[in-house]
């Protein structure tokens, strides 16, 4: 990515966050929720956007293990859906936080696999 291709300013609450940074997203079919806290439930219409579709299991990845994805992954369990958690597609500001999560708490709530094991078909 080059320096002109995103911008340096703050992102306006009304700004799509990738927006300079992938050319093609969202993508035909993809559905776009901008959260405001630290999970992905929280203020926005997620669980009705993933309901509607039929979706009954969340595959996680992302920035950061022990915030973001823990917070969203506990929503989405107390919700009722399946929970996978791909270890190597997250991380954390150190890997002491992103073991704790990874270790002691996704397997509690749900399937801790490598990104080798994801496979996605279409139904």
């Amino acid at each position: 990515m080059s320096s002109s291709s995103a911008s340096s300013a703050p992102a306006s609450p009304n700004s799509r966050p990738a927006a300079g940074w992938w050319p093609a997203w969202p993508g035909d079919g993809d559905i776009e929720v901008v959260k405001r806290t630290i999970g992905g439930f929280q203020g926005t219409d997620l669980d009705e956007r993933l309901r509607e579709r039929g979706v009954t299991t969340l595959v996680f990845g992302g920035i950061a293990t022990n915030l973001g994805v823990e917070s969203t992954a506990r929503a989405a369990g107390d919700l009722g859906y399946d929970l996978v958690f791909v270890e190597d597609a997250m991380a954390a500001l150190t890997a002491a936080e992103h073991d704790a999560s990874v270790r002691l708490d996704f397997p509690r709530l749900g399937t801790v696999v490598h990104s080798a094991e994801v496979h996605f078909t279409a139904s």
